[in-house]
């Protein structure tokens, strides 16, 4: 008995210290939540601001103090920019602008990843560290002579600029993760499918791409994202307006109707939900793309 009570005495401090530590352990994360929703209220702010501030009238919004929530919503201030911008038009130029620049980009980005992940050939190597280093290039660089080969090809003032190029996998980050996805893959799966009578290109979109579905769907969200929120490229390629996408078309209102700063922030909203709903509905294969692609590669 005296012994179990000294062997319960000694084990008493460590104990406590072991409650001490699990307690500051919680303490920290406890502090780190209340952080970290601090800095999510910071930079949401803005944004549920501007929400805010579609659904005011004009002498409303920068009225001070700010009210977070109008007493009186305007719910027509998303139908007037309707009304007075051809938003539909717009919208349908940059859905189909974004879907064949991103499926472009999808299929031409994972054509390159495989031959520089399964494919041996002179160079591999070499030529893929000279495509990373393409990623420390800014786009500005390339602006002029871009411009003068796309004149040249009579290309200026048509959709052709903002779409073919990235049939080409001219985004290296793209083609990294999925060349670091491919490798992941395990090679007897390709052997069998050779073994089989199965060429490359089948193997490519019958075998390894239905096996990617993450990476794909990383590199789909992230392209998306590039294209839908360009202002760029259309700016310079595109003069007519009846082939202007959203986010020319919300910069040049924005430039012209300086006193309807309601109808402004409503066509921003109106932009906006779609990447939110792209957020929403995405979020798990990009997560898993993310993951996957960060720990698969060997």
């Amino acid at each position: 008995m005296a012994t179990e009570t000294h062997l319960s005495e000694s084990r008493t401090p460590v104990s406590r210290r072991r409650e001490a530590l699990k307690l500051r352990g919680r303490l920290g994360d406890i502090a780190l939540e209340v952080l970290m929703f601090a800095l999510l209220l910071f930079f949401l702010a803005p944004t549920f601001w501007m929400i805010s501030s579609s659904l005011k009238v004009s002498n409303e919004i920068f009225a001070t103090p700010v009210t977070w929530i109008p007493d009186n919503p305007q719910w027509g201030n998303y139908l007037k920019i309707f009304e007075v911008l051809p938003l539909w038009r717009f919208t349908w130029n940059t859905f189909v602008v974004v879907s064949l620049a991103v499926i472009g980009t999808v299929i031409s980005s994972a054509m390159v990843a495989y031959a520089f992940a399964r494919l041996n050939w002179p160079g591999r190597d070499i030529w893929f560290s000279l495509l990373l280093a393409t990623m420390m290039l800014p786009d500005v660089i390339t602006l002029v002579p871009r411009f003068v080969l796309f004149r040249n090809f009579g290309w200026i003032n048509t959709w052709l600029p903002l779409i073919v190029p990235y049939w080409t996998a001219t985004t290296a980050i793209y083609v990294f993760l999925m060349r670091q996805f491919f490798r992941g893959i395990p090679y007897e799966l390709e052997q069998a499918a050779m073994i089989d009578g199965a060429g490359r290109l089948r193997i490519l979109f019958q075998l390894i791409l239905p096996l990617s579905v993450p990476v794909l769907a990383t590199v789909a969200v992230f392209a998306i994202i590039q294209h839908y929120n360009d202002f760029l490229n259309p700016l310079i390629y595109i003069n007519s307006q009846s082939l202007w996408t959203l986010s020319l078309a919300l910069r040049a209102y924005n430039d012209t109707n300086v006193s309807n700063w309601e109808l402004v922030f409503a066509a921003a909203t109106f932009m906006l939900f779609p990447m939110v709903l792209l957020f929403i509905f995405a979020q798990r294969y990009f997560v898993q793309g993310i993951a996957t692609t960060g720990f698969g590669g060997r």
